[in-house]
């Protein structure tokens, strides 16, 4: 609906959110819907980037970096969460850094 209306400020967060949606429903077990899900991720993080909207960027990025950490990719979601993560300078007291902030700890 926001491509067909093109209101597009939050279609990085929408597909996000389709692939939490599909590992919720269906697990990482790495099958056809873990490979759905990384690239509803995937699309997240370049309409993010487009945007220049660090904060969706980041919550795909943490959402991809889980993914693939389940799948035992944990050297590849460090690599890439660290280059969203590292981006932030302030604001660790938010919901989005203090689970970011969490998050990393578990990739190490």
């Amino acid at each position: 609906m926001s491509e067909e209306t093109g209101a597009k400020h939050s279609t990085a967060e929408l597909y996000r959110l389709r692939g939490d949606a599909l590992l919720q429903r269906h697990g990482t077990g790495g099958g056809p819907h873990a490979a759905e899900a990384e690239e509803s991720y995937r699309r997240s993080i370049a309409l993010a980037q487009e945007q220049r909207a660090k904060t969706w960027e980041l919550r795909a990025t943490m959402s991809l970096a889980r993914l693939w950490n389940s799948l035992g990719k944990t050297t590849d979601a460090r690599a890439l969460f660290d280059d969203v993560y590292g981006w932030f300078t302030e604001g660790f007291d938010t919901p989005d850094l203090i689970d970011a902030r969490a998050l990393r700890e578990t990739l190490t």
